[in-house]
């Protein structure tokens, strides 16, 4: 569906720099090139900023409660992402921009992705199990126990050139519902130790990959695929977290060894230190690590950029939502598509995604 201006939030007040300016959200009034949110801190981001793009909220809905789990299927060319809470999935098609509810319900679906043969996959949240649609529509469960114990609440999915299938289990979905009767998981987590799973392409096998982290969020490899990038969002239940994003080595194709802290989320900006965390994670083909990041406030709340050598933040897309999520997509992928709160936003970029979506 179109929207029209009443389904609009009218403009927001934007933090950039110091500086104080309002934005109007709806197009009528086109923001000034360059965009003013799009920060660039290094000159490292100086050759992957257009200076001819701004950020566009493509879709924003009061009836959309948390948007999540952004996807691009390059053959349909349409964005599906995740309403957890509203229990659907929504579609935003590029031709002319409508909106429709692309699953009802979902499972509280969370992270989504496709596979290369074009399959989507999906965590669920409610349902404890992440879940494939086949090209005739059925669904396949591919995987809703470990050890013989249901899953906490799978949250992101990625896929590995050999099959190979990698998810978190965090836990989010299911603290939802937690009442307290917690199993001796050596966690806050009811039923499983937060941990990033592998479902084994061939047998169908689940192995854990590792637990050595406290909150195991969003998720993306290298563009070599030689080393796995997983967000800690451990701080929301664990005071001792740090706010980082980690890396490990990805050896043998389905192991890691080596894990280490790739990039802190702390921001240190005109004498002031922002906490806020990361949440899903994507990188483009010269791999840079693109973020997600909230809770923290205007000057923080969008997407952070880091380059892959030392995990440097060079560049920031300031947004006036908590952004969840990210994807890259369009015809040349190189579209970043962010899910935030209420909204979709949008910008283009002089990079491509490292991997189909």
């Amino acid at each position: 569906m179109y929207l029209n201006r009443k389904n609009f939030i009218l403009s927001a007040i934007s933090t950039t720099m110091g500086s104080l300016y309002a934005r109007d959200w709806t197009g009528t009034d086109p923001t000034r090139y360059p965009d003013p949110d799009i920060l660039v801190l290094d000159p490292a981001f100086g050759k992957y900023r257009l200076g001819n793009a701004s950020i566009r909220r493509v879709y924003t809905s009061p009836d959309m409660l948390w948007a999540e789990g952004p996807a691009w299927n390059g053959v349909g060319k349409y964005l599906i992402w995740s309403d957890i809470p509203s229990d659907r999935q929504l579609r935003w098609i590029q031709d002319d921009g409508r909106v429709n509810d692309f699953r009802n319900p979902s499972g509280n679906s969370n992270g989504n992705t496709f596979d290369f043969q074009g399959r989507q996959l999906s965590c669920e949240h409610g349902n404890r199990r992440v879940v494939r649609y086949e090209h005739d529509g059925k669904l396949t469960v591919l995987s809703d126990r470990f050890g013989g114990k249901e899953f906490n609440a799978p949250n992101d999915v990625v896929v590995h050139p050999d099959g190979g299938i990698w998810f978190t289990d965090p836990g989010y979905g299911s603290l939802m519902n937690y009442e307290g009767n917690r199993a001796d998981t050596g966690s806050v987590m009811p039923i499983q130790k937060e941990a990033v799973y592998r479902i084994d392409p061939k047998s169908g096998k689940v192995s854990k990959v590792t637990d050595e982290i406290f909150k195991p969020n969003g998720l993306c490899f290298s563009p070599d695929y030689s080393k796995l990038y997983v967000a800690d969002t451990g701080a929301s239940h664990y005071p001792e977290a740090p706010r980082e994003i980690k890396v490990w080595n990805v050896t043998d194709k389905n192991t890691l060894a080596g894990g280490k802290t790739f990039a802190s989320m702390k921001l240190e900006t005109e004498g002031k230190v922002l906490e806020g965390g990361a949440d899903g994670i994507r990188c483009d083909k010269d791999g840079n690590l693109w973020s997600s990041a909230g809770w923290a406030g205007h000057g923080f709340d969008g997407v952070h950029v880091f380059e892959p050598r030392e995990g440097k933040r060079i560049g920031q897309i300031l947004l006036p939502e908590i952004c969840s999520n990210l994807c890259f997509g369009g015809v040349k992928r190189n579209r970043l598509f962010m899910t935030a709160s209420q909204s979709v936003y949008s910008l283009y970029v002089e990079t491509q995604g490292a991997h189909h979506c």
